[in-house]
């Protein structure tokens, strides 16, 4: 471990925020933020937390860097988010590592997370030169008409424990190639890789004589995120956390007219029919249930399957659940990791016992294993005989609820009737079921699979949901007009002024 760290320039006590020509400023006065590891509760490091003059030192630096930033033509902001590409290929086995040690994550996956970093600054390079404004014609003779679109500002960027470097890139590499700069809050759970991908962002400002393009404050609590979101100086939040949190964002923002790019929570369902292929059903089950132990936003939640197969497919998949290897995510071997405190292990307990109180039936795991360690836990399956009440609400932990139907269109609806919507599935090799799964009258989600499971999205797609997920979209498609603000230019070139819809003025 120790090794790693050094590798990444992480110290035994280390400065909470990075603010542009400023540099790392500590504050030595306030309460150490300790950085565990989920599998030992172990302290990896210690973080000196932003105070309010640090968060408004890296807000100053984002606006200055932003002054310069954004006139500098886009296809060269591509050429400094390729080096940072490049630069996380570097880095991206020690950063993996890091990952895997401060949030719990196996190690493949902490690889797996800085891989998925290393792809969107690839797609955002080729995005700088595509920032493509369309070009109308104008009702009026001698007059050409077109839109343009023009970097927005510095943006805060708050993200969540669960990816704690990747969700920052979506936001970051894509912005920066629009000419914004950023302020990143990430969760006061995981700090250090924060700390460690601003050190190497540092270095590639450095390399390219640019600053304040990359600012990092780190919490110990929601001060600074209050802050933020009530920040006028900022034009956009992107904000990854739970539903509660986020409507409070959105709540902030809208009240003060700024943009605000919502990725909430997801109580994603996979459908299986009677016609589905079962080895290959089971094995993306098993993974977006069990991977990252059930914490992330796309972990399937609730299978709908077709009551025929039913006891066929839970079968397959309590064989698989127990097979699943826990322990130290670094380990060889290991398929699944801690939970990320002793806090969700205990909600996972508790919503364990209200599935029961309501009818549940505990298929396999629910189990906590304090032999391993205080965060570790066996993955539940749970047979359902309805959708409950809790059914309907995410817990963020290994739990598969599983629950029955008969016909594909009562499937749907049971899928439907959740508040969330980010990712979706369907498991058929029905031609006529997967395209009314994906009709206008299908999965109301962000994301619809057809025989692919719920986790697991490419970047080049635009990520995000609907209804209490957010509606926000990020990454990939046309995700980066988010970043920018649209301006429609009219040029007259005629020598008259005529005037639109023909209406007539003379003076």
């Amino acid at each position: 471990m120790n090794d790693v760290l050094k590798t990444l320039g992480i110290k035994s006590i280390n400065a909470g925020v990075y603010a542009g020509d400023d540099g790392w400023l500590e504050n030595p006065a306030g309460a150490a933020l300790h950085s565990l590891n989920p599998a030992s509760n172990e302290i990896i490091a210690t973080v000196s937390p932003a105070r309010p003059a640090g968060y408004d030192a890296a807000v100053r630096a984002a606006q200055a860097g932003f002054a310069s930033w954004r006139l500098l033509p886009a296809p060269r902001r591509g050429e400094v988010i390729r080096d940072l590409g490049n630069a996380l290929r570097d880095y991206k086995e020690p950063l993996g590592e890091l990952v895997s040690l401060e949030n719990g994550k196996i190690r493949s996956e902490g690889l797996g997370e800085v891989q998925e970093m290393i792809d969107i600054c690839d797609f955002a390079v080729g995005l700088s030169r595509q920032l493509y404004g369309l070009t109308m014609h104008s009702e009026r003779p001698g007059h050409r008409m077109y839109e343009q679109w023009h970097p927005l500002g510095p943006i805060g960027v708050i993200t969540a424990f669960n990816f704690p470097v990747a969700v920052w890139s979506w936001n970051a590499a894509i912005a920066a190639v629009c000419g914004d700069t950023m302020i990143w809050k990430p969760s006061p759970s995981t700090p250090l890789t924060a700390i460690a991908v601003q050190h190497i962002c540092n270095r590639v400002m450095a390399r390219h004589g640019v600053a304040g393009v990359f600012n990092l404050v780190i919490d110990a609590d929601a001060a600074i995120g209050e802050r933020m979101t009530a920040d006028e100086r900022l034009p956009l939040i992107s904000f990854t956390g739970s539903i509660r949190a986020g409507k409070r964002v959105a709540q902030r923002v809208a009240a003060r007219l700024g943009r605000s790019i919502l990725e909430l929570g997801g109580n994603n369902g996979i459908i299986v029919s009677a016609d589905a292929d079962l080895d290959l059903a089971t094995r993306a089950i098993v993974f977006g249930a069990v991977g990252t132990a059930g914490q992330r936003c796309t972990t399937t939640r609730r299978l709908i399957v077709q009551r025929s197969i039913s006891d066929e497919l839970c079968n397959r998949l309590i064989r698989a659940y127990q097979s699943v290897a826990i322990g130290d995510p670094m380990a060889e071997g290991i398929l699944m990791g801690p939970l990320v405190n002793e806090g969700a292990v205990d909600t996972m307990m508790a919503a364990i016992q209200r599935a029961e109180s309501e009818g549940g039936q505990v298929l396999t795991g629910g189990i906590p294993r304090p032999d391993i360690g205080a965060n570790f836990v066996e993955p539940a399956i749970i047979r359902m005989p309805r959708q409950t009440p809790l059914v309907r609400h995410e817990t963020f932990a290994p739990i598969l609820y599983v629950m029955e139907y008969e016909a594909l269109a009562e499937a749907i609806a049971m899928h439907n009737a959740v508040p969330q919507g980010l990712s979706s599935a369907i498991f058929t090799g029905d031609l006529r079921s997967s395209e009314a799964f994906l009709s206008p009258a299908g999965s109301d989600c962000g994301i619809a699979n057809v025989n692919i499971g719920t986790s697991g999205a490419e970047i080049g797609g635009a990520f995000g949901g609907e209804k209490e997920t957010g509606g926000g979209r990020e990454s990939g498609s046309d995700a980066w007009k988010a970043y920018m603000r649209r301006q429609t230019t009219t040029i007259n070139f005629s020598g008259e002024l005529p005037l639109a819809q023909g209406v007539e003025f003379d003076v």
